[in-house]
């Protein structure tokens, strides 16, 4: 067995489309109607034919439950947040912030209210500590992961 992707329902198949393309740049990889599957392992399922397929009634469907995200991953977090706030639609779960250990994250919400996280690469984080003077092992330290960890990043 083998994991294929991560299933969500939607309640408009077209905005949810254009929101995932314009936000996080997601592609159309195949487009049956009812389900579409993006790049990134994300495919979209119609509500309407979600609640048949699961045997559930309209109001069993819960959007907005807080129980769950969507993760990415960026490189350049500065411009991701400059176009994220450029969007005026968006309802942020959070703004952008810094975690103890030192990666940038934002949450917001998509149409359907489904949490999307957008962290920043890990990678990026070590270069970014390294670029500021820390030596690997302060690096270590500041993040609180293995010098060994810092050193594969580097690679």
């Amino acid at each position: 067995m083998k994991y294929t992707c991560t299933l969500i329902a939607v309640k408009n198949m077209e905005k949810a489309k254009q929101f995932y393309h314009d936000v996080l740049g997601l592609e159309v990889v195949a487009d049956f109607g009812e389900n579409v599957t993006l790049t990134g392992g994300i495919a979209l399922q119609t509500a309407d034919t979600w609640k048949g397929f699961i045997h559930k009634q309209a109001e069993e469907i819960v959007f907005g439950n807080n129980a769950c995200e969507l993760y990415f991953e960026e490189d350049d977090m500065d411009s991701f947040a400059t176009k994220l706030n450029s969007i005026k639609s968006i309802e942020y779960v959070h703004p952008l912030f810094e975690h103890s250990w030192g990666q940038r994250v934002v949450r917001f919400y998509d149409l359907d209210k489904h949490i999307i996280e957008v962290g920043e690469n890990m990678i990026m984080v070590v270069k970014r500590f390294i670029d500021t003077g820390l030596s690997i092992e302060e690096t270590a330290t500041r993040m609180e992961v293995p010098v060994d960890y810092v050193r594969s990043c580097l690679a």
